[in-house]
């Protein structure tokens, strides 16, 4: 046990260094997102992610929009718990045969104003999992996507950014691509 600790001293920690944030970048993005919200919505945000059957890559950037270098909640934007509280449905992952139908009845759930969100390159056409026996295809296969957020995965601004260009683009009346 000494020698594991002595080694750790040592050698440092073997994770990754945070990523270098431009915290005024990013409170300017969080609070157009915010405001670009109560703006349509005469609220803030509220998210519900759906895993349809992803690799969960694009699970680790959403939920680091939580951790306390990003901080959503600070921001007015909030993931809930059911489809019923939620505005927009982040899906992520081709979509399974198996949760097909799951993600159907999610997105009935969820009422209406709602967005549909295509998180990753699965979520929009597939990905490394097109073709597979097992996926009926990206996220528009089964539901109307209103923004598709491209990246393998997409970073946590990116994801921010897509928001954004979601609720400005839905105040045109028009979808988007990021």
């Amino acid at each position: 046990m000494r020698r594991m600790i002595f080694k750790s001293l040592v050698h440092g920690p073997l994770t990754e260094a945070a990523p270098a944030a431009d915290a005024a970048a990013l409170a300017e993005l969080a609070a157009q997102v915010n405001a670009a919200a109560r703006r349509r919505l005469g609220r803030t945000l509220s998210i519900r992610e759906v895993d349809a059957g992803s690799c969960n890559g694009c699970e680790l950037e959403i939920h680091a929009l939580n951790n306390v270098l990003y901080d959503l909640e600070r921001f007015g934007m909030r993931f809930v718990a059911s489809p019923r509280h939620a505005d927009v449905l982040l899906v992520t992952g081709p979509v399974t045969i198996n949760m097909r139908e799951a993600l159907e009845r999610t997105y009935q759930a969820t009422p209406h104003p709602k967005w549909v969100v295509a998180v990753g390159d699965c979520g929009r056409d597939g990905g490394v999992f097109a073709g597979s026996y097992a996926c009926v295809g990206g996220v528009s296969a089964v539901l109307p996507v209103d923004l598709h957020i491209a990246g393998c995965p997409p970073a946590p601004l990116a994801l921010l950014k897509g928001l954004l260009a979601l609720l400005e683009n839905a105040e045109r009346g028009a979808g988007a691509a990021v």
